[in-house]
């Protein structure tokens, strides 16, 4: 008799309406891969961007691609798991492992043990928003002790991670928020805050090592002003707008780069090192059964999120 599970399903693009609960056939891992059990999935915004515009992925699917559980089977080839482990990882992106569901199955590779200081819900905000803060500072900017970093929505998803790694990697930390995060980002370590509301960031700093730019639009343009001579942006939207805007840095001696993040079990049990010596830790917002997926995503969608939104099994 086949094993079904439960998944959250959407046959068309468009609003939170097109999520809706199915009943489905359990995946099976193929070599390589291990089967998880989900207990918990991570809301990213980019979630609820391809349920509404599909980018490179064309319904029918099933979202999600942060993750925590426990390996219920592993197939050949696997040394890294046994049944029983508990794991948390972004399996397959940018190709749609589909998390939003009580079991996922993917590369073993692209998992690493659930930090044991964090509850599933608290680990399934981290891999997405903790590998690009990661991939950016670390890998791209190789950020150090004294650099001036700034970093914008540091209270966002990504924002309050990429904060609390840069202080960990020794730097001054300024980022930007509304007023009603000021405490919070206190509370992160963060050197100085930018309201939004009331200030502007191209008079309020200057001399910017690098910046990460998690918002786009207004903001870029902006960024390079305080950027330092030689300084580095570092966008995470449009990567096809950053060709242009590289050559604009370059001509104001000035560099940008865009990140898309990946998969990455190093860097995710570097920053699992992080999370239990209690130099990195997610926060959750909201937490909703997933059942709910659409109210997640209406909450994401409002923006000024603070930290993550997580769904249960």
């Amino acid at each position: 008799m086949t094993e079904m599970m439960r998944a959250i399903r959407q046959e068309t693009l468009g609003g939170p309406e097109v999520l809706h609960m199915i009943e489905t056939e359990r995946p099976s891992p193929g070599p390589t891969e291990v089967l998880v059990e989900v207990r918990a999935a991570g809301v990213n915004p980019t979630d609820w961007q391809i349920r509404e515009q599909g980018y490179w992925l064309t319904p029918p699917f099933t979202l999600g691609w942060d993750v925590s559980g426990v390996v219920a089977a592993v197939a050949p080839g696997v040394n890294r798991f046994a049944v029983g482990d508990e794991v948390y990882g972004m399996p397959g992106f940018p190709a749609m492992p589909g998390c939003y569901a009580e079991y996922v199955a993917a590369p073993a590779r692209h998992f690493a043990p659930k930090p044991s200081s964090l509850s599933h819900v608290e680990a399934a905000a981290v891999p997405l928003a903790a590998l690009t803060a990661w991939q950016s500072l670390v890998e791209v900017g190789k950020v150090g002790r004294g650099d001036r970093v700034l970093v914008h929505a540091a209270a966002g998803g990504v924002g309050h991670l990429a904060v609390q790694l840069a202080k960990a990697l020794g730097a001054h930390v300024v980022g930007t928020a509304g007023p009603s995060n000021r405490d919070f980002l206190h509370g992160l370590g963060t050197d100085e805050i930018i309201d939004y509301v009331t200030q502007d960031f191209r008079t309020a700093t200057s001399e910017i090592d690098i910046v990460l730019d998690t918002v786009a639009g207004e903001t870029v343009d902006g960024s390079l002003q305080v950027l330092r001579p030689g300084g580095l942006l570092i966008g995470l939207t449009n990567p096809s707008a950053f060709d242009e805007l590289a050559a604009t840095a370059g001509a104001a001696g000035r560099r940008a780069v865009t990140v898309m993040v990946a998969p990455d079990h190093h860097a995710l049990e570097q920053i699992t090192e992080l999370i239990d010596d209690g130099a990195l830790r997610p926060h959750i917002s909201a937490t909703y059964p997933l059942a709910e997926a659409d109210q997640a995503h209406k909450l994401s969608q409002q923006g000024h999120v603070r930290g993550k939104i997580a769904l249960t099994t």
